[in-house]
């Protein structure tokens, strides 16, 4: 027995074979009437002046001052001018010297920066906390430049490739303390992490006289 509705392709009647079961079964389609409402159409209303706003007297001069010919212009107070920091170049009473030139002499190269260092740490109060800062950084990265230049030239003895790295690490460095130097008379932030617990230990323990 054939399937109701059967779609095989293969079958040439099945055309014919719908139509006659949609026949059969009532169900020709139906035409439906259109029951759909006429459009209309909207009275168009010319625009005129009247839909133009008005504004009363009182109105009006608020949006406009008559204009008098002594007429005198706002007065705005000036922006004031930024306060210059004149810390960094502040004297100590004690030493003489301005600051800045205290926090840069302590990063100079060679011996310069060493001497300076402990003499700042023994002259500078407590009270003094950046400029003893920078003594005792300046300080201990001198410190820990001779340590290392120590222990190469000792190295040096047996080979000559320490002498090349002396060389190298003498002028890195040099450089290095060039910079530092001035980063601190510029007044910018200067901090050697590899030198601060001997920075800490050096300024705790070198103590005015």
């Amino acid at each position: 027995m054939a399937i109701k509705y059967d779609t095989n392709p293969l079958d040439p009647a099945f055309p014919e074979k719908a139509k006659t079961m949609s026949v059969a079964e009532g169900q020709q389609t139906q035409d439906l009437s259109y029951g759909g409402a006429e459009t209309q159409t909207l009275p168009y209303v010319n625009p005129t002046e009247e839909q133009t706003r008005r504004f009363a007297g009182s109105d009006v001069s608020s949006y406009s001052a008559p204009y008098n010919g002594q007429y005198v212009p706002t007065q705005y107070a000036p922006a004031a001018f930024a306060a210059t920091d004149q810390s960094r170049t502040r004297k100590l009473d004690k030493i003489g010297l301005p600051e800045n030139w205290l926090v840069t002499l302590p990063y100079l190269p060679f011996s310069i920066g060493l001497i300076a260092g402990i003499i700042e740490l023994l002259t500078v109060p407590q009270s003094e906390t950046k400029v003893r800062f920078h003594a005792a950084q300046g300080l201990a990265a001198h410190l820990g430049i001779l340590i290392i230049t120590t222990i190469l030239g000792i190295v040096g003895g047996v080979t000559n490739l320490a002498d090349i790295g002396t060389f190298i690490f003498t002028a890195v460095t040099t450089v290095m303390l060039v910079v530092f130097a001035i980063k601190a008379w510029q007044g910018k932030p200067i901090h050697i992490e590899s030198v601060d617990g001997m920075t800490n230990w050096l300024e705790e323990k070198i103590k005015v006289k």
